[in-house]
């Protein structure tokens, strides 16, 4: 078992910055990827950033150049950050970490998210 806690969500104006944490507990060695998503009201949620166990990252082109991605570990956790610089009102949505592990081809466990929300 896998145990996801996000957190650093908030409200900015548009131009501002914030940084996600996600605390990841439990079973975290066979981790193969991690990663940032995110949903807005009545949209399919949508990647934001991934990271793998090697530190390459990819981003979406709408976030490419503002946000990073970034891992840690400490005391058996594992931790995925979000920087999120520059934001914009399109930013706006609840966001989610995710892990997947190895040999299950997608992301298999979810935090249950934090809110982002970025006014004009």
């Amino acid at each position: 078992q896998v145990q996801l806690v996000e957190s650093g969500g908030g409200s900015v104006q548009a131009g501002g910055s914030l940084r996600l944490s996600c605390a990841v507990s439990g079973q975290i060695s066979n981790i193969l990827q991690r990663g940032w998503f995110r949903q807005f009201r009545g949209k399919e949620r949508e990647g934001v950033a991934v990271i793998d166990t090697d530190g390459s990252a990819i981003y979406s082109d709408s976030v490419k150049g503002r946000f990073t991605i970034a891992q840690g570990n400490a005391d058996k956790v594992l931790y995925v950050y979000l920087q999120m610089n520059k934001l914009t009102i399109e930013d706006t949505g609840t966001y989610y970490c995710a892990i997947e592990r190895w040999g299950c081809g997608a992301m298999d466990y979810w935090g249950k998210g934090t809110q982002v929300t970025v006014s004009s």
